[in-house]
């Protein structure tokens, strides 16, 4: 049965369709990793474990393409696309361009429930930091969701739905590589996050953007210099 989406009054306001919740499910499972980099996709079996036919699955591969989460390998079907660094750097480089602008944005228009909004969820990502640092590395894909929960805060005030949805697309396949290949830069990372809060408190765009492409560029040294991905 389709779930049903309901708006913040509580109203239903569309079924979600089988195919659509599968095309979710396979996005989910790339972004984090559960299906691997260069991994192939046989329609048969997928049939089975998302529960679509294979026209459906041919469908969402093809949605898939453009987002650059998979390859289409022509009569030999679908992989998950591959990760490589210099695709790293590309989508690193094309996030950074792209939240500094909307961090700019957001910062100007944002109100009250706007900073709510950022306080929250910086406050469940610095918890989910701190479990990390302590030693737990259990909930590394809830510590990413909330860090992709912290970003998208900080932008959403933006005023552009183009502009958010752009950047959730760059963002996922970012998140990709940190998943995939578990890039963690602990109390450096935290503090980031906890500077770019005091940056939207303050409404310091200049200052939030000098840290997002620190705390970026961090990420990908970290990754570099620990031979995480060659």
């Amino acid at each position: 049965m389709a779930d049903i989406v309901t708006d913040f009054a509580g109203d239903d306001v569309a079924p979600i369709s089988t195919g659509e919740q599968a095309y979710e499910r396979i996005r989910t499972d790339i972004v984090f990793g559960r299906l691997r980099p260069g991994q192939r996709l046989p329609l048969e079996k997928l049939r089975t474990a998302y529960g679509v036919g294979i026209g459906t699955l041919r469908e969402i591969f093809s949605r898939l393409t453009p987002e650059g989460l998979v390859t289409a390998e022509g009569q030999r079907g679908f992989q998950v696309a591959p990760c490589s660094a210099e695709d790293l750097k590309e989508i690193a480089a094309l996030r950074l361009l792209i939240e500094r602008s909307a961090l700019a944005q957001s910062f100007q228009s944002g109100d009250m429930e706007w900073e709510g909004r950022v306080v929250a969820a910086h406050h469940k990502l610095a918890r989910m930091e701190a479990s990390l640092l302590a030693g737990d590395r259990t909930q590394a894909e809830q510590w990413k969701r909330y860090d992709w929960e912290f970003h998208q805060a900080l932008v959403s005030a933006c005023g552009s739905k183009a502009l958010l949805n752009v950047h959730s697309g760059v963002y996922d396949r970012y998140l990709r590589y940190q998943m995939v290949f578990v890039i963690f830069r602990g109390s450096v990372a935290a503090e980031e996050h906890k500077a770019l809060l005091g940056c939207a408190l303050r409404r310091d765009a200049a200052e939030a953007q000098a840290i997002l492409e620190q705390h970026i560029q961090g990420c990908l040294d970290f990754a570099f210099h620990n031979r995480l991905i060659t």
